[in-house]
């Protein structure tokens, strides 16, 4: 994911959890905030210590910031983008994985409507 796509300031974070929304499924929660002086979206991941040791937690935050980098032309714009990730994507691949996070951000509309 590049730089300027990275949530990453703790002001942000703390916006993002007190004044945005959240949808969750069994594998991410995710929280959005609307940003207008950010021109693309924002991504941040959080993963806690009851998921797994560093090396599980850096292993998951690795995959959704690869999933996002794959998808960040569907995500919609000016919004800042938190994702926890929860004990339920343990264990899962990076196909169901990625299913779950699409999921997620198709049931809080954060994704851009298709072209047909």
């Amino acid at each position: 994911m590049e730089k300027k796509l990275r949530l990453r300031n703790r002001a942000d974070f703390s916006r993002v959890y007190r004044h945005g929304k959240s949808f969750a499924n069994h594998q991410f929660v995710v929280y959005w905030s609307r940003k207008k002086e950010v021109e693309q979206f924002r991504a941040g991941v959080s993963v806690s210590k009851k998921v797994g040791n560093a090396v599980v937690r850096n292993r998951m935050r690795r995959l959704v910031k690869e999933i996002v980098r794959h998808h960040q032309d569907e995500i919609i714009e000016q919004i800042d983008l938190i994702f926890i990730v929860r004990k339920g994507a343990l264990g899962k691949t990076y196909q169901e994985l990625e299913k779950s996070v699409l999921h997620v951000l198709r049931k809080s509309s954060l994704l851009k409507a298709r072209k047909r």
